[in-house]
């Protein structure tokens, strides 16, 4: 039997004054996101392929979920 795989502390930490959040993997900053979308790539870019993650356990969402992204609304125009 083949041991369990074991997946990195990642962390989408609390947002910034700007609404952007920073992303890490145990001790190292991955990147910094401004849509639940830019964590996805983040990850991806980090060979870390998290298809759902708002979905996920692997993922530590610190100061709000997913849909989070305070100060960045006024940023976006629709």
């Amino acid at each position: 039997m083949a041991p369990p795989t074991e997946h990195p502390h990642i962390v989408v930490h609390s947002p910034a004054l700007d609404g952007s959040r920073r992303v890490t993997s145990d001790d190292d900053t991955l990147g910094i996101a401004t849509h639940a979308d830019d964590v996805a790539e983040i990850l991806r870019l980090a060979d870390l392929y998290v298809t759902d993650v708002e979905g996920t356990d692997v993922i530590e969402w610190q100061g709000g979920g997913p849909d989070d992204w305070p100060g960045l609304s006024e940023h976006h125009t629709a």
